[in-house]
């Protein structure tokens, strides 16, 4: 049984996922690294040159190759649960794991890094974030097998926190 993490970006996905991944001794895919390798170009430059619709379809594509994998940790896209379709294959054979986190902790994260496009167009960093995790926040706790809350959290405590929450499912 997989591990895939999913949350908003900077809400820790990545981080957790491999320390979780070596805690276990089990291979770590975080799919946006998929994505790039697949496209030859960032992130930004593949939303920039094809739009996100393209985007969400090579999300999409990766989703189902990586939910055939076996006793991984995934570190999954935090647009992932856009499109239902992703949660279903993600679930065949994985534990979704929500790393739940606050727009004032995203905003201490990931300040405004250039490698991460705004998702809603707005004018602020702030104004992107809320509207955009208002808008996926049902998502996240839909799609979600466990949450783990992450604000104010060591990684290491959220490494541990995820464990005990899966333990027993993988």
């Amino acid at each position: 049984m997989n591990i895939v993490l999913i949350g908003m970006r900077g809400a820790g996905k990545t981080t957790v996922a491999k320390k979780v991944a070596e805690k276990l001794s089990r291979p770590f895919i975080e799919m946006d690294d998929l994505i790039v390798e697949k496209e030859q170009m960032k992130i930004p430059e593949i939303v920039e040159k094809h739009g996100w619709d393209y985007f969400r379809d090579l999300e999409s594509e990766v989703a189902s190759e990586v939910a055939t994998k076996e006793n991984v940790v995934i570190s999954a896209g935090g647009g992932i649960v856009t499109r239902p379709e992703n949660i279903l294959a993600l679930k065949k054979n994985g534990v979704i794991v929500f790393l739940q986190v606050s727009v004032d902790e995203l905003l201490k994260r990931i300040g405004d890094d250039p490698n991460r496009p705004y998702l809603a167009g707005k004018k602020t960093v702030r104004e992107d974030m809320e509207e955009v995790s208002e808008e996926r926040k049902n998502l996240y706790l839909s799609s979600a097998d466990e949450i783990v809350d992450t604000n104010n959290k060591s990684v290491d405590d959220v490494v541990i926190d995820a464990l005990e929450k899966v333990k027993g499912k993988i």
